[in-house]
């Protein structure tokens, strides 16, 4: 079974996006270097900062086939931020290394990287990463795990692999 290339499915987890009162930047981001890195995205969403609607979405883009689902944003310490709370209530198992992986290369750029929640984790048969809700911060983070993405879809998805 190919997986190449890639489907993805972007989530923005914000509020103010979802009620039209704030600009989408993130998921525009995440979707320009998703086609820069030839993946096909399948599906895109903005759901305001709530468990039930952020799971409901990551498990219909699972049905979809996104074997990648990105969400940008409610990773922070903020009362309304939920979208780890959200994935580890759904995950099938977490994958440390990309969160610590994120905030390290980010403490480069930013001391405020400490405060991040980001992680990856698999859920039904999709890696589904969270990343920060500022544009540039999903992006760079995106861009420290990327090398990664391929062969843990393909291990999410449950396809042979030789490692």
């Amino acid at each position: 079974m190919s997986l190449d290339p890639l489907t993805v499915g972007i989530i923005t987890v914000s509020d103010r996006a979802s009620q039209g009162l704030y600009e989408d930047l993130g998921g525009p981001a995440l979707r320009q270097v998703a086609a820069g890195l030839g993946w096909q995205v399948l599906a895109e969403a903005i759901v305001p900062d709530d468990l039930p609607r952020i799971q409901e979405t990551i498990r219909s883009f699972c049905a979809q086939g996104c074997g990648l689902i990105l969400t940008t944003g409610g990773t922070g310490i903020a009362e309304r931020d939920v979208t780890p709370e959200a994935i580890r209530g759904i995950m099938r198992v977490e994958i440390p290394g990309f969160g610590e992986v994120m905030r390290l290369k980010s403490l480069d750029i930013t001391p405020n990287a400490i405060l991040s929640r980001s992680l990856a984790a698999v859920i039904e048969r999709a890696l589904v990463i969270a990343l920060p809700g500022k544009p540039q911060g999903a992006v760079e983070c995106l861009s420290f795990v990327r090398e990664a993405i391929p062969h843990a879809v393909k291990l999410a998805r449950r396809v042979p692999t030789n490692c």
